[in-house]
Formats: structure tokens, C-alpha cells, sequence
């Protein structure tokens, strides 16, 4: 092969490489070309949640799952770039705010707050939340559960500097718990009933009066800035809450479909269910309010850097969705 044949081969290469690309990138801004990438959570599967309510089908993109031990990491998931859609607690999205993590809020849930809740094992002499002066409570830090402790231990007289907080993750602090290792365990379902039925533990407090039981759909910035990508979303936030409307108005089916998914005892799953029903809300400023005080409240004690503006951290655009579902 003579040079100047090399060289026009070579230039013949360059140009389909570079036709190809361009092609590449035609196919992928298609709606039936695009990947949203949902992060989910061990034990609240919103895969499972849409399998069951039929919400999968006649999809036109792409959903690649990830699978989280709780919502901060699903939250550092989507800063990073890896994750577009991630549902989450009330305290996540404030953590991620103090760190400057490119997070937008933009869906609403209002849970019910008996599944919220501080536990302590079978046995146990404590009877009141003053009584955890002093103790090792287990919390996963930055969970929902973080601001129920905490607001539980500030309305019995008592901060963070009056217990031992033992950061655990829930499979983690279950194993701590029944070991004998913590004396209380703040948590979510489906822990709470796991370590009620299973366990044998006892509800110290639960989340009414403490918490506002909110929920949090959640996603990135630069999501938000990709079409494909941000009609993908649209679209799969939607089901998201005809799903949690249809696992409200069919609790026992979602329970024993949730419970062969998960292999929880179908008890386990049918009171985690009834605890954790949900009305979707939209994204108003009393939502904002409520989470500005949780973020206040931990400013003001010092578990997180500074003073967050979390009204920054939310997009009212998906609105239509919430009150469509109401």
C-alpha cells in the first residue's frame, strides 16, 4: 500500500468515525433512545412500587435502576452525575443543600408519621425519650430519621451532646440493636415494623408531633437541562405518584407483591404499608416552610455548615402532575 493510499484511507476512516458520532448523537437525543437513571432504596423499592401498580409498560426510554442503602447516598449518586431520579426522605435534600450538591427537588409526598419512629429492643427499661440521655441510639446520618431524633431528643429537653449517636446504616443498626449494642434505633418502615414483629421491639416515639413526613422526588440540574432526559422524568414522575395512589387504594395487594419482592414477612409488609401511605402534594410554600425549619433546626445546632436557603433547592415546573393527582 503506497502513502497517499494509507493517507486517503486514513482520512475515509476519519470521516466515518465522525459520521458515526454525529449519527450516535441524532439517536440519543430520540425519546426512545434516552436512559433515565433511577437510584432506589433497599427496603421502599420504587421498582418493585411501579412493577406492581402496571406503571412500566409503554415506556419510551430507557430506565437503568441502582439500588441505595438510604437516600443521602442516592442523593450524592445524582450530584455526581450518575443518577437522575431519586425518592427520598425529608432531611436528604438538606444535607446535600449544605454541601452544595447540584440537587433539585421537584416532587412532593406527605406520608403518614407512625412508621417514623425511635425503637428500642425488647426489654428495654426505657419508657420515655428523656430516658435516652446518655444512650447509644443508632441513626443513619443525614436520613429522615436524623431530624426525628433530633427533634424528639430538642422537645424532651435534650441535643445530640446528651446522647451517643452511633451512625449505622438500617441492616447495620438492626444487627446493633437486637446484639445489644445501641439502646435505641431511629429509623423508617420497613425497619420500624421489621424490628416490632420480628424483634420484638418496642416504639419509644413515633413521628407525630416530631416530623412532617414529607418525601422528596429528586434529581440533578444538568437532568434538567437535557430535553430527552427532562421528558423522561416528567414522564416517570408521573407514574411515580399513580403508583403510590394505586398502592393507596390497594394496600393488601401492594403488601403481598412487596413482600415476595423484598422476601419481608408478608405481617412485616402489610403494617409497613399502612404506615406508609401517602397523598401526593405539590411543591407549594408551605412545603418549603416546613423544610426550612429542618434545615434551620440543624444549622442551629451544628450538624451542618452555615445557614441553607432551601427554597433554592426546589422547581415548582412538575406541579401540574401533583395537582392532576389529587
Amino acid at each position: 500500500m503506497t502513502r497517499r493510499h494509507g493517507a486517503m484511507l486514513l482520512l475515509l476512516g476519519l470521516l466515518t468515525a465522525v459520521t458515526t458520532a454525529c449519527a450516535s448523537d441524532d439517536e440519543a437525543s430520540r425519546p426512545g433512545e434516552v436512559t433515565l437513571r433511577v437510584g432506589d432504596q433497599k427496603g421502599a423499592s420504587v421498582q418493585s412500587l411501579l412493577t406492581a401498580a402496571g406503571q412500566l409498560d409503554g415506556l419510551t426510554y430507557k430506565i437503568k435502576w441502582s439500588l441505595f442503602t438510604s437516600g443521602p447516598p442516592i442523593l450524592e449518586g445524582i450530584n455526581a452525575g450518575a443518577v437522575d431520579f431519586g425518592s427520598v426522605g425529608n432531611t436528604p435534600p438538606v444535607f446535600a443543600a449544605a454541601s452544595k450538591a447540584q440537587i433539585v427537588i421537584v416532587g412532593a409526598v406527605s406520608q403518614r408519621l407512625t412508621g417514623q419512629a425511635v425503637v428500642v429492643p425488647k426489654g428495654s427499661p426505657l419508657r420515655s425519650p428523656a430516658e435516652l440521655k446518655g444512650k447509644k441510639v443508632a441513626v443513619a446520618k443525614g436520613s429522615s430519621a436524623n431530624y426525628h431524633l433530633l427533634s424528639v431528643l430538642k422537645k424532651n429537653g435534650l441535643g445530640f451532646d446528651d446522647i451517643q449517636p452511633q451512625y449505622l446504616q438500617p441492616s447495620d443498626a438492626l444487627a446493633a440493636l437486637t446484639g445489644g449494642r445501641v439502646d435505641a434505633w431511629a429509623t423508617w418502615e420497613p425497619y420500624t415494623a421489621q424490628a416490632e414483629i420480628q424483634n420484638g421491639a418496642r416504639i419509644l416515639a413515633d413521628g407525630r408531633g416530631y416530623t412532617n413526613g414529607y418525601g422528596f422526588q429528586v434529581t440533578s440540574k444538568d437532568t434538567l437541562k437535557d430535553n430527552g432526559r427532562a421528558a423522561a422524568l416528567k414522564d416517570f414522575l408521573a407514574r411515580y405518584q399513580r403508583a403510590v395512589q394505586w398502592s393507596n387504594s390497594h394496600p393488601a395487594d401492594w403488601a403481598a407483591l412487596w413482600a415476595k419482592e423484598t422476601r419481608l414477612p408478608e405481617p412485616v409488609a402489610r403494617r409497613a404499608v399502612d404506615r406508609r401511605l401517602a397523598e401526593i402534594v405539590p411543591i407549594d410554600d408551605s412545603v418549603v416552610t416546613s423544610e426550612q425549619q429542618i434545615a434551620d433546626s440543624f444549622s442551629g445546632v451544628g450538624l451542618i455548615p452555615g445557614k441553607v436557603e432551601i427554597t433554592d433547592f426546589f422547581d415548582r415546573r412538575f406541579n401540574d402532575l401533583a395537582v392532576a393527582a389529587q
